[in-house]
């Protein structure tokens, strides 16, 4: 359950990295909430029917007492993540990509020291593996200053949303129903990202249907799929691990960017992935050397 649950979040890391590539076509034409409300609508419809599709089996979980009921949690998870993701959007109007990505995945600090200081105990490993991956995605990232913006504080703010919205889901994962939490968590972000674009942006239906495979990407995928997988992946993973391995986001990104639109890797950002890759590797090692250590 372990393997299965850091594959879940490196899936839903995978699936946000290449929305990332989704998300700069689609917001060719339309402003970061217009976008938004767009995809996160459409990433509603498909959870509701999945929540339909499984109303039986879900339903008998939570007669079992597997699972209470999740609408409760799922508000609450949806405010901190249109929180999240609203001072990011506003955040790259004032800053670049590359510093967006870094100072988001600040994360990979905060989520360790906010476990830590909700009463879990942190890992040396999972420390060591933190750093690495924070100095691989700062070479990945960042090409030239790193003086503060006011976008920079911005995106500041947004990781210390994202760093509560993952305490937040490893809270609530193992207890409550994932696809009734991810729905109502999506639902909350498609009301607030649809206030947001009336009162703030213009949309044209055919910017919205120009856009209609950023849309359908970003809303199935991104909103629908991934994080789901983030809500049940996070049942079987520690907090800070789950950052790290989140935190791909920005290699598997990246990596799209230069395959799809053709941007360039520089060597440094090469060694930023492997970077990356050594600091996902060492987190993995406490729970193998356990494992290993009760077997022998």
């Amino acid at each position: 359950m372990h393997v299965r649950g850091n594959f879940m979040l490196l899936l839903a890391a995978f699936i946000w990295g290449t929305t990332f590539v989704a998300q700069m076509v689609g917001m060719d034409g339309l402003g970061p909430f217009s976008y938004a409300a767009a995809r996160y609508a459409l990433g509603f419809l498909f959870l509701a029917g999945l929540w339909f599709v499984w109303r039986g089996p879900r339903q008998a979980a939570r007669r079992a007492g597997t699972y209470h009921p999740g609408w409760k949690a799922g508000l609450g998870a949806g405010c901190i993540m249109f929180l999240a993701t609203s001072f990011q959007q506003v955040a790259m109007l004032y800053t670049t990509a590359g510093k967006t990505a870094f100072i988001t995945a600040l994360y990979i600090i905060f989520v360790p020291i906010g476990a830590a200081f909700l009463g879990s105990r942190i890992r040396i490993e999972n420390w060591i593996g933190a750093v690495l991956a924070l100095v691989g995605l700062y070479y990945l990232s960042i090409h030239g200053s790193m003086d503060l913006s006011f976008g920079d504080m911005l995106v500041f703010i947004s990781a210390l949303f994202w760093t509560a919205h993952i305490l937040f889901i490893d809270r609530f994962a193992c207890l409550v129903d994932p696809i009734e939490l991810s729905t109502t968590q999506i639902g909350v972000c498609t009301l607030g990202s649809v206030i947001c674009a009336l009162c703030f942006e213009t949309a044209t239906p055919m910017a919205f249907a120009d856009a209609w495979f950023a849309i359908f990407y970003g809303g199935v995928m991104s909103a629908g799929v991934a994080f789901t997988l983030q809500i049940v992946g996070q049942k079987y993973a520690e907090p800070s691990q789950a950052a790290i391995i989140m935190s791909f986001e920005a290699v598997f990104g990246a990596v799209s960017s230069w395959l799809i639109l053709g941007e360039t890797m520089a060597p440094l950002q090469v060694l930023g992935c492997l970077l990356m890759l050594s600091g996902m590797i060492v987190t993995q090692l406490g729970p193998v050397l356990a494992k290993t250590h009760r077997s022998a």
